[in-house]
């Protein structure tokens, strides 16, 4: 069985070689290590190995152990978010990446005016039309979702996030997430802002991900192995 550190080692070097397919410099991206229902032991290795940034899905699971993680790792929430964990939401995380409506938005706010630093968030995109997936669906939502997070001081919107299809073909990926490129540059121009995140990208189809623009992998199975739940 292979570890932690080998698995990272490997992924770093298909990240390399995306790159240099894409012509892009290996540091215009991050890596990060998707921790949700992962073992203490598994995580506690990629910390081990030096790993920093970290996705977790579950409030409730990141509250178990959000003292595993040091004062220099980052923790992201890049599950859904229920309006009834954002008060907790808004002590454990770093980042939300999962904001997809106004309503959670407010919920989130009510709980901020502690924080020392604005709450960094992406706006969760659903770029491939599955209904199962999470995200707001029409640029005119993404405009009016990141309207409502710039009205407030307690928030700085970093980009946008979003989930490829499942199991479809090279060239539908990289459609799904040159859409979320494309909306994050008409985004920018409506706002007259910059949002330089793209978070896009999984086990799967990080290639894609690479090719497209992604700023941050999620990578979980490739780093920790298959989840027994």
């Amino acid at each position: 069985m292979s570890s932690v550190r080998d698995n990272i080692i490997q992924i770093e070097e298909r990240i390399h070689n995306a790159c240099i397919r894409a012509g892009r410099d290996r540091n215009s991206l991050r890596l990060m290590a998707v921790s949700k229902l992962q073992p203490l032991e598994k995580i506690t290795e990629a910390l081990e190995y030096g790993c920093r940034l970290f996705g977790e899905s579950r409030v409730q699971e990141t509250k178990s152990r959000r003292d595993l993680f040091p004062a220099d790792a980052e923790v992201h929430l890049i599950g859904h978010l229920q309006r009834n964990k954002a008060k907790d939401a808004a002590d454990l995380y770093d980042a939300v990446q999962s904001l997809d409506a106004i309503r959670t938005v407010d919920a989130l706010e009510r709980h901020l005016a502690d924080r020392k630093e604005p709450l960094a968030v992406l706006i969760e995109m659903n770029t491939s039309g599955e209904a199962s997936k999470d995200g707001v669906r029409s640029f005119d939502e993404v405009t009016a979702l990141a309207e409502r997070i710039e009205k407030s001081d307690r928030f700085h919107l970093e980009g946008l996030m979003t989930i490829g299809p499942f199991g479809a073909e090279s060239d539908r990926i990289r459609r799904a997430f040159a859409l979320l490129r494309e909306s994050r540059d008409r985004l920018e121009a409506v706002m007259g802002k910059q949002y330089p995140e793209l978070s896009m990208g999984m086990t799967d189809d990080m290639d894609e991900a690479v090719l497209e623009g992604s700023t941050l992998l999620r990578i979980g199975t490739a780093i920790f192995g298959r989840r027994s739940t």
